[in-house]
């Protein structure tokens, strides 16, 4: 038996040590070693061939989110390297593990201006947690397992390996090749709390009066849903989510408050952060749009900050209890003391409060959604939705029109990641891809994406692959011929100066179709339902273009835009 295999080889057995079953990419002439070694090795990883570097990142990202494990995509040098970038720092700052791959031109070559030259060390440098261009050959296992520590423990975020051209046939030794079992899924190696401060948090919050939860995409990223939902039960405590925290209970919990700030926040739930004397952020950075441009919490409103990552502990409001830690173990420290704790606990009357702030919530939007209307609007969508969507089927978003809509509506039924859209930068064109990404890592679930028709077109040429592969996801197009988000900016906060937003409407269904997509256009609000139940019994793609109301002549549920 051999005890050496070349680096394209040893990067392969590297990945699969690591319990890589998917690797999403695109090829290149610097990629020819390494698909070569996919192609003859005998190996468990299935490569999906994408259109797009983009699409391939975007697709990990979904991967990841759904199964918990490292995502991982590969590009060739020079413009590859490039067009991966918009995935990579939407992963690391959403905090999650995706692992980056690009192959680069021959070290050998380096500084004598050869084709696709480009330094992807420099160039990934701000983007991720962990970053390096191989090289050495036989440096390839360690840098691999280097790359899979830095993404799946403390705050997860995305890696970067530059892969040379010519390591790639240099030798590697064969006994170097492992991978830590921890490795293959996140959070790995959790860290507690420190001792007596989850406790502090705990004396925190029983003092006040008014305590509002309001949690991120931590809590759903730690697994700690039940014991968020044990703390929120015996407390009749709020909770509250930001965007990428939806889904830390469901949105039918009886403590579920829902999304507050400035998208997909409403008035009505904003009623709950403005009245807490105490905010207990959980794995939130408390960031804008949670906050609507920090306008809750006001100064005098007390702070408790539950997050792994100390650096978001205090960053914009003075806090009186941090706890630095892994949330699931954080709760359950908090829960257990709470058991332990002599005298009973307060009960803040939570759910009668969130039962009339949904009430009065609802009631706007269902008298929208019954409306007679010329033009079908983003509240019938969101409501032919909620009817037709199995209880465990996962939605995936663009950030545009459809995005505030089901952040604000939606019925998710079960707590976990049913929802995904790209919130820390908010790249138009994620959706498409990323739903494609989401269906590989659960292909028992029904998958739906929704986008507008501007983001349709950024990335519409992946549907090939989606043809290619027959990936069963519904494409839900809002289409309003405009970049509909900052058309509506411009209504509010430039006195309806409209300024190259509009764009000609064209056929989404007719494009999706000459691609092999089952499709449908619709436009008026009764077809709308059966479409949906057709769209969703189908065997393959299909996509339903929805021809419906400007954004910035609907009622979103949209705090404030800039301002």
């Amino acid at each position: 038996m051999k005890n050496t295999m070349n680096g394209a080889e040893a990067m392969v057995r590297s990945l699969e040590a690591h319990g890589v079953e998917h690797i999403f990419g695109l090829c290149g002439d610097t990629t020819l070693p390494f698909y070569d070694a996919m192609h003859n090795l005998d190996h468990n990883i299935t490569h999906i061939l994408t259109r797009d570097e983009r699409s391939a990142t975007y697709m990990a990202d979904a991967y990841s989110r759904v199964t918990g494990r490292p995502g991982v995509c590969e590009g060739p040098s020079g413009g590859g390297a490039t067009y991966i970038l918009p995935g990579l720092i939407e992963a690391n700052e959403s905090s999650y593990a995706v692992l980056a791959i690009t192959t680069d031109i021959s070290v050998g070559s380096y500084g004598k201006y050869p084709l696709t030259e480009v330094n992807q060390e420099a160039l990934m440098a701000p983007l991720t947690k962990f970053n390096t261009v191989i090289k050495r050959a036989d440096h390839i296992p360690r840098m691999v397992r280097q790359a899979f520590r830095a993404m799946t423990t403390g705050r997860s975020g995305s890696a970067h390996l530059g892969l040379p051209y010519d390591i790639q046939y240099d030798d590697v030794p064969t006994n170097d090749i492992w991978g830590d079992e921890k490795h293959k899924s996140y959070p790995a190696y959790r860290a507690a709390p420190e001792p007596g401060a989850a406790e502090a948090a705990v004396e925190a919050i029983l003092t006040a009066k008014k305590p509002l939860i309001v949690c991120g995409g931590g809590v759903v990223i730690a697994g700690a849903m039940d014991e968020l939902a044990k703390l929120a039960e015996r407390l009749d405590i709020a909770v509250a989510t930001s965007i990428s925290g939806k889904g830390s209970l469901a949105d039918a919990h009886p403590q579920s408050l829902g999304v507050v700030g400035s998208n997909g926040g409403t008035d009505e739930t904003w009623e709950m952060m403005e009245a807490a004397d105490l905010v207990v952020f959980m794995g939130a950075r408390a960031g804008s749009t949670t906050t609507s441009r920090w306008e809750a919490p006001k100064p005098g409103q007390r702070i408790v900050h539950f997050d792994n990552d100390p650096m978001v502990i205090g960053a914009n409001y003075p806090t009186e209890v941090g706890v630095v830690a892994d949330l699931q173990l954080s709760l359950a420290a908090v829960n257990e003391y709470l058991d332990a704790r002599d005298g009973a606990a307060p009960q803040f009357g939570a759910a009668a409060q969130i039962a009339d702030i949904k009430e009065r919530k609802f009631a706007k939007f269902n008298a929208l959604a019954a409306s007679v209307t010329d033009m079908i609007i983003p509240e019938q969508i969101i409501t032919a939705l909620n009817a037709n969507l199995p209880g465990d089927g996962i939605v995936v978003s663009d950030p545009g029109t459809s995005c505030p809509y089901y952040n604000a509506y939606s019925q998710q039924k079960f707590p976990g990641r049913q929802y995904i859209t790209n919130r820390a930068h908010g790249a138009l064109g994620y959706s498409l891809s990323a739903a494609a990404g989401a269906w590989f890592g659960a292909q028992d679930k029904k998958v739906v994406a929704m986008m507008g028709d501007g983001s349709f077109a950024f990335a519409c040429g992946e549907l090939e692959t989606i043809v290619r592969h027959n990936v069963p996801v519904t494409y839900i197009v809002f289409s309003n011929a405009s970049f509909g988000w900052i058309k509506a900016s411009q209504r509010d906060d430039c006195d309806k100066r409209y300024y190259n937003v509009d764009f000609n409407r064209a056929n989404q269904a007719a494009v999706a179709e000459a691609f092999g997509v089952k499709s449908w256009r619709v436009e008026k609000v009764e077809d709308l339902d059966g479409v949906m139940k057709e769209a969703f019994a189908h065997d393959g793609p299909t996509l339903i273009d929805v021809i419906c109301q400007p954004l910035e002549d609907a009622a979103a549920p949209v705090r404030r835009w800039m301002g």
